[in-house]
């Protein structure tokens, strides 16, 4: 049989529809769009600047508000590291959370090395953040507040607008690692009053290694100090030469993603649903992680007890699917996330990341559920 791909949260295919908006600016529209002195300088110029417009779409904001980038981690690391440079001197706590991505994590490290106060905030059994936990943090020493809107692992939505009310109330920025959520669910901006929002084009069927960064206000509104310097592009934000092909990718996945979303959603939702109550019944030891939650509609983080997760994986060579987060791979110690939600490292050591996607039909869900009731069965 063909293997079915149950990875969607590690990264998605290119949407041949995006492909086919990329392909014309690697080999015919190839200029630089830094050059305006000719037409294939004009032309790609223009191209950046319609995905521009493309990704604002999405999440509601304004193509002047857009910065593009490598990706959510690059992303992740100007939001993080770039306001911090002009953090005012009675302002050094930042704020983050037990289950936030590496990309935040070491940047925060990072800081923490500098003098910066950094609390990482605990989550509950679910993966949230407790608002009482993060108004207790809060203070008139606080910059910046940086929680992921969507775990990667267990798919747990964080409360982002009352988390950046809260926030707000006390002078602090905010910043949240959209990077599994846009394309999924709902991204608005305005809504939840985020000042800084970080997104990738590979988690929505885009072009791996472009992203972007949006700041409210403009980086007049909100200052960055720029990791990539020199050559002046992203007005000053982002140095290096534009990725046009990929920019371009990215906005067209932005598009459709923003014209397929409400049905998209409910699709994969039901397919997630009927794969869950299925595995369950075939699996009676097996729990879904995080199921109490708000959650991406496309994840089931399942534990399996008395069942090694690696070798589960290797028994199923048909079916991609995976332990935890991708950045993780070949680290020796059980998910972090899991740990932090409550299992125990036997318990995550049994667990499996499924993540359902655009490609996943009606005939995967139920040829995922014969397998594992083969796994039983052994």
């Amino acid at each position: 049989m063909t293997p079915i791909y149950l990875d969607y949260n590690a990264t998605t295919p290119c949407d041949p529809r995006v492909l086919q908006a990329m392909l014309p600016y690697f080999s015919e529209l190839y200029g630089n769009p830094a050059n305006g002195l000719h037409v294939l300088g004009r032309k790609a110029a223009r191209a950046v600047e319609t995905a521009r417009e493309q990704a604002a779409a999405l999440l509601g904001a304004r193509s002047s508000e857009i910065f593009f980038t490598s990706g959510a981690t690059e992303s992740n690391h100007l939001a993080l590291l770039g306001a911090a440079e002009y953090a005012p001197a009675n302002r050094r706590k930042i704020i983050t959370c037990a289950i936030e991505h590496k990309a935040v994590l070491a940047p925060c490290k990072r800081l923490a090395e500098r003098g910066f106060e950094v609390v990482i905030l605990p989550v509950d059994e679910n993966g949230l953040v407790r608002l009482a936990d993060l108004e207790n943090a809060l203070g008139e020493d606080t910059f910046l507040v940086s929680i992921q809107a969507a775990n990667n692992e267990i798919g747990a939505l964080q409360p982002i607008a009352e988390i950046a009310a809260l926030a707000h109330r006390h002078g602090a920025l905010v910043h949240t690692d959209a990077a599994q959520a846009a394309g999924k669910i709902s991204v608005d901006v305005k809504t939840w009053e985020v000042d800084l929002l970080s997104f990738s084009g590979h988690k929505m069927y885009g072009p791996k290694g472009i992203g972007g960064l949006y700041v409210r206000g403009g980086k007049r509104e909100i200052p960055l100090r720029p990791i990539l310097e020199g050559g002046g592009q992203e007005n000053g934000l982002r140095a290096g030469t534009s990725n046009v092909p990929g920019i371009v990718g990215l906005g067209a996945a932005c598009q459709i993603a923003a014209a397929e979303l409400p049905v998209e959603r409910a699709r994969i939702q039901s397919l997630r649903e009927e794969l869950e109550h299925g595995l369950l019944e075939v699996l009676p030891q097996a729990r879904i992680n995080a199921r109490s939650a708000p959650r991406l509609p496309n994840t089931i983080n399942l534990t399996i007890e008395g069942i090694e997760a690696d070798a589960l994986l290797l028994n199923l060579p048909d079916l991609m699917m995976s332990t935890g987060s991708a950045c993780n791979t070949g680290a020796p110690e059980p998910s972090p996330v899991l740990q932090a939600i409550g299992l125990s490292r036997a318990q995550a050591a049994s667990s499996i990341r499924i993540s359902l996607g655009r490609m996943t039909r009606q005939e995967d869900v139920e040829e995922v559920i014969r397998q594992f009731k083969g796994v039983r069965e052994e």
